[in-house]
């Protein structure tokens, strides 16, 4: 089935998912005018639907204001705010009922939306006999959504046609890979120092001596009960014993204990 003038089109748009898609991707706002004529492409309209979702923001009342002057219908809901601060809105469950109400009536059906959710929809619409086309940013856009569609309308092939106002000066914003998403917080700062290898204890004369750069030590040569943390020095050889002379006390590794 290809396009011609004769084709019924039914148009729904689903505001928040381009506004947000455009916002994160070209930093810069729909033109939704475009949009309508190239979802239309001369044939017969019979309805096109903007489905938004209302806020506290005063310029969002002059914004609804200029879709209905392009030519839209404008279906709204308050955004749902539960216990906690968490807020939730979205029109996925009303566009997917609109557009089963009017299968009957329409050839065509043009989805602008690049939600995923939207699949088993085009599916059924499919099924009725409807062509189905879906108008997305091509980098966002599901892929399943994609091969649900007769045909995929890319906007950032062309997004001086479909988006708004100047490139910001810093680029659009660009979508972390899935290898950062998983790279945990820590490992993204400075990489960590290499800390020096501990240094091996030296034997002694008569056993384990202690490390005088160990933490705690006193400093060489210092006298402490127990010899704690000084450095013993070689030992002299004893004389030996003659006759009755009394024998000279033994060194033991008591002497080098803490």
């Amino acid at each position: 089935m290809t396009q011609h003038k004769e084709q019924r089109v039914g148009i729904f748009v689903d505001v928040q998912n381009m506004y947000y898609s455009a916002k994160s991707l070209h930093g810069r706002k729909i033109n939704f005018a475009n949009i309508l004529k190239t979802a239309a492409a001369g044939r017969n309209l019979i309805r096109a639907v903007a489905y938004v979702i209302r806020s506290d923001e005063k310029d969002k009342e002059h914004f609804y204001g200029g879709l209905e002057k392009l030519g839209y219908e404008i279906r709204a809901k308050d955004i749902q705010i539960f216990y906690g601060g968490a807020k939730k809105g979205d029109w996925d469950i009303g566009i997917a009922m609109d557009v089963m109400r009017l299968a009957a009536k329409l050839d065509v059906i043009v989805l602008v939306s690049g939600d995923g959710d939207f699949q088993d929809l085009l599916e059924h619409a499919k099924a009725l006999g409807c062509r189905t086309e879906v108008i997305a940013f091509g980098k966002s856009c599901s892929s399943k959504l994609k091969e649900a569609a007769h045909l995929v309308i890319d906007m950032d092939k062309e997004p001086e046609k479909y988006l708004l106002g100047e490139m910001p000066s810093h680029g659009p914003m660009r979508e972390k890979t899935t290898d950062e998403k998983l790279i945990p917080i820590e490992l993204k700062g400075e990489a960590p120092k290499e800390t020096a290898p501990a240094r091996p204890r030296q034997p002694g004369i008569l056993g384990q001596q202690r490390d005088p750069s160990h933490r705690g030590g006193r400093r060489r040569g210092g006298r402490g009960r127990g010899g704690r943390g000084r450095t013993p020095s070689t030992p002299r050889e004893a004389p030996a014993p003659s006759g009755n002379e009394p024998r000279p006390p033994q060194l033991t590794d008591d002497l080098f204990e803490e």
